[in-house]
């Protein structure tokens, strides 16, 4: 790549951090005049947004902070990948994924780490799942996956911590096995690492950010969905 796509690439890493430290769920939470850092668990992601102004609420900025992973990477696949399906995939380089993948891991971390709110943010559950989706065609089918899983433990252990920890974990074992059975198209591992090394990175950040939860399922002392009381998720 020429300096010039390297810079055009850096921008695209910085605008992808600004996006995704927008506080969707602080500014819908102003909007009801409540500042949800200060009730709950004290978090600005959906999980908390839904229990302390309701759950129609907590859909909302779930999928905003959703799209605000999705766009940037979007956006930039479309530069940094001038293919619309899987056809030429053979010819992109590991520089070109790298870039691209950075730019997901920026908007993640502008959730977790927001310039505006001191570099405080929320897990980046929702944030992490719209730029997967947004790593067409390698990231998505994974992505899918994981969220089904996450929506199955939901549903079935009422925890939202644990829903979110199972679907990060599975989330790179199921990419690895798409990019087995895809070698042929998509390349080998010396173009692939960049996203190998991502997908495995999700999954230690969330399980990491989720290591506060992780100790209260331990104790057996988590919230569950639909209790008002103790601290989210």
């Amino acid at each position: 790549m020429t300096n010039v796509e390297l810079a055009l690439g850096a921008s695209f890493l910085a605008a992808g951090y600004l996006c995704g430290s927008i506080p969707f769920g602080l500014l819908v939470g102003r909007l009801k005049g409540v500042d949800v850092r200060t009730m709950g668990s004290g978090n600005i992601g959906a999980t908390n947004v839904g229990r302390v102004l309701g759950r129609g609420f907590g859909m909302a900025v779930f999928g905003l902070d959703v799209l605000k992973g999705l766009l940037p990477v979007v956006v930039a696949g479309t530069w940094l990948l001038p293919v619309a399906s899987g056809e030429g995939l053979a010819d992109v380089s590991a520089v070109q994924y790298l870039l691209w993948v950075g730019v997901a891991a920026a908007s993640i971390l502008g959730h977790v780490f927001p310039v505006w709110l001191g570099f405080k943010g929320g897990k980046g559950v929702a944030t992490s799942l719209g730029a997967l989706l947004g790593i067409y065609p390698f990231f998505t089918v994974p992505g899918l996956v994981a969220l089904g899983l996450w929506v199955a433990v939901a549903a079935a252990t009422r925890y939202v911590s644990a829903a979110s920890m199972v679907g990060a974990v599975t989330f790179p074992i199921v990419f690895a096995m798409a990019a087995r059975l895809r070698a042929e198209q998509w390349g080998g591992l010396d173009r692939l690492w960049p996203m190998y090394v991502f997908a495995i990175l999700i999954a230690v950040l969330v399980v990491y950010r989720h290591r506060s939860n992780l100790q209260r399922l331990l104790a057996g002392t988590e919230s569950k969905i639909g209790s008002s009381r103790g601290p989210a998720a």
